[in-house]
């Protein structure tokens, strides 16, 4: 992928199509697009996410891994005949899931997002990762997509989850949903 672009714009993208890596112009409308633009939201949103303060290095670390295969997994989107990641990476978001949850108190409760603002950032994370799971689901009930990009989506949604507790935890403690009686007719 030794591609570099000498000019932003091209105006290719003006009568409302873009192109995919392999030639083909689709709308910038389709699921597919939509998909790769809600995989890229959720990248940037992980951007914010590192420019917070409160983070440990390895979190760091950890974070930028997955902004790295999030472009990957974009451009198997863009590139079907590109694999990006497999089940490998899959078990690596379940080890290091399992290793941040195994120190913190079981849930008893919802949680809010919030906590400090690491924490709510990891939490709107988590929901632009749920809403990238469900345009890829979207897309593969169309056209059926290999089954590890889905795993994937899903267990960083928990794993991003799971970071927003710690980073609660850390910061102003985690605020519990409170149900309050139902309101009077």
């Amino acid at each position: 992928m030794g591609y570099r672009l000498s000019k932003i714009y091209t105006r290719t993208g003006d009568d409302g199509t873009t192109g995919l890596a392999g030639g083909t112009r689709v709308s910038k409308a389709c699921a597919l697009v939509e998909a790769m633009g809600t995989v890229d939201e959720l990248n940037c949103q992980l951007g914010v996410l590192l420019a917070q303060e409160g983070l440990e290095d390895g979190e760091r670390g950890q974070l930028l891994a997955i902004q790295h295969e999030l472009f990957e997994l974009g451009g198997e989107l863009a590139m079907p005949e590109y694999r990006s990641l497999g089940e490998a990476a899959v078990s690596r978001l379940e080890s290091e899931l399992d290793a941040r949850n195994a120190a913190l108190p079981p849930l008893v409760n919802f949680i809010l997002p919030g906590g400090g603002a690491a924490a709510a950032q990891a939490q709107l994370a988590r929901a632009f990762c749920r809403r990238a799971e469900r345009v890829l689901v979207h897309c593969h009930e169309a056209s059926p997509l290999r089954p590890e990009l889905l795993h994937y989506l899903n267990r960083l949604s928990d794993w991003l989850f799971v970071l927003a507790r710690v980073l609660a935890r850390r910061g102003e403690g985690e605020l519990l949903w409170q149900a309050r009686p139902p309101a009077a007719d």
